[in-house]
């Protein structure tokens, strides 16, 4: 194998060629690490391992989408809880998901540098699946407080180990498709919730949607440890890694405190900061969580669940555009335009709500259906499907699993605000301030990454 062709390390795992035998020997601070050339490894190629980890976000967007159609048959009475719930109760249903991720943000971390990828990827499905057995159990508002403190333990997890885990086993040139793959299954769960939760009875979807964890930890079990962790954690390298033909090596450094604390690593704090930030604060998520409750105070004639429908293909449409893009256009370009699009139509929102009279609404309830759509469609586009890739991309490698737990506790912390905040502003004081106040958000932030986002699609990442 020449320099060139390693340029990329992981570059094997798409010709499906691996892997090697490992000898360690300490030099100061760092592992020198030789290996050389082996036949090709039955291993799934790329797309497989795509397809394997969405089966946790599918089942994840489910869980996200199924919220915003049932909260209205939970505040109806036909509720199946023993009394119906207000608007209070449902902001918190909607934003304990956000403290669950939170938690999970904490302490996935950890066990991701010292443990791996595989065992925290195994973990995932437990917590989900005992939040589905508690809805189907759940009595009283504290069944869905829990439940959805365990919905958000899955979720903060997935967004760490699934993007280092592509990250590290998928070649650059095709990295941001596969992540932008991965977060499309969860846009695909979240319009299967909408739509499932619309049609089939409260109790029903918890007993299918138990299936999918089972059928995830079965598909995992034949995905490899990758190959930097193994290279890392170098007790288990010679039992996975056999022997090649060519020799090279590769420097793998100790991580200190200063490569958390260097030029380097605050540059990518701060750009990932306003990223985080905006990702909640533009209502991106907020708005498919309580998508119901904005189109009843759109006053369109539809539906209000089959419009979130809509709004839920409209998203899921923006993040196929996305996969088609991300590695063509980049990704630099795809969040800014996206952040320019969402503020436009979110101003258009406000406008309707402030200067538009009530006849017209009523005649012309499809401009405001339209719209949402339209947003929900620009934020697939850049701002929902590649944030955590950029974030990823952003982070100096050395501190990549530490440095991913510790942006997306802020991200859970951001989450909490807007889940908190989206249902009772607009209940207190209308949607058109609400959508100012995120149209905002993404002027302020499309100003400050405009300026000094650096494109990070052909960034090396090890």
């Amino acid at each position: 194998m020449t320099e060139e062709e390693f340029d990329s390390p992981f570059t094997f795992f798409q010709n499906l060629s691996c892997l090697l035998k490992i000898q360690v020997q300490k030099r100061d601070n760092f592992k020198i690490i030789e290996y050389v050339r082996l036949a090709p490894m039955p291993l799934a190629n790329h797309s497989h391992i795509g397809e394997y980890v969405s089966i946790m976000t599918l089942s994840h967007g489910i869980a996200l989408g199924w919220l915003s159609p049932i909260a209205a048959h939970l505040a109806s009475d036909k509720t199946p809880l023993e009394e119906k719930l207000n608007v209070y109760q449902a902001s918190w249903v909607g934003s304990l998901i956000a403290i669950g991720a939170f938690f999970s943000n904490i302490f996935t971390g950890i066990p991701l540098y010292y443990c791996g990828r595989k065992p925290v990827m195994y973990f995932l499905a437990f917590p989900h699946a005992i939040h589905w057995i508690l809805i189907y159990f759940a009595t009283s508002v504290t069944y869905l407080y829990v439940a959805r403190f365990l919905a958000g333990m899955t979720g903060g997890s997935i967004l760490i180990v699934f993007p280092i885990f592509v990250s590290e086993i998928a070649d650059t040139n095709i990295r941001g498709a596969l992540t932008s793959t991965i977060i499309c299954a969860t846009s695909t769960g979240v319009l299967l919730g909408f739509t499932l939760g619309h049609f089939l009875d409260y109790s029903v979807l918890p007993c299918i949607m138990l299936l999918l964890p089972l059928i995830y930890l079965a598909s995992i079990t034949f995905l490899p440890e990758t190959p930097l962790f193994l290279i890392r954690a170098d007790a288990e390298t010679k039992k996975q890694f056999k022997e090649f033909e060519e020799g090279h090596s590769i420097v793998v450094e100790q991580v200190s405190v200063s490569d958390y604390c260097n030029k380097e690593a605050w540059k990518a704090y701060g750009l990932i900061y306003v990223l985080l930030f905006t990702h909640q604060m533009s209502g991106n998520f907020a708005i498919i969580t309580y998508a119901t409750t904005i189109f009843k105070h759109l006053n369109n004639d539809f539906h209000v669940n089959l419009s979130a429908i809509g709004l839920g293909v409209s998203q899921l449409l923006g993040m196929m555009i996305a996969i088609v893009l991300v590695d063509r256009v980049g990704r630099r370009i795809l969040l800014l335009s996206s952040m320019a699009g969402m503020a436009a139509g979110e101003l258009t929102i406000v406008c309707l709500k402030y200067f538009a009279s009530m006849q017209f609404l009523k005649e012309h309830g499809w401009f405001g259906l339209v719209t949402m759509c339209l947003i929900s469609l620009i934020a697939g586009i850049g701002v929902g499907s590649l944030t955590f890739l950029v974030v990823v991309e952003l982070l100096p490698h050395k501190i990549i699993s530490i440095g991913c737990s510790m942006c997306m506790v802020q991200l859970s912390i951001f989450a909490f605000m807007t889940l908190k905040i989206y249902p009772v502003m607009i209940e207190e004081h209308g949607l058109g301030p609400t959508m100012l106040m995120s149209a905002s958000v993404l002027l302020v932030a499309l100003t400050i990454l405009g300026i000094f986002l650096p494109e990070t699609k052909n960034k090396k990442l090890a």
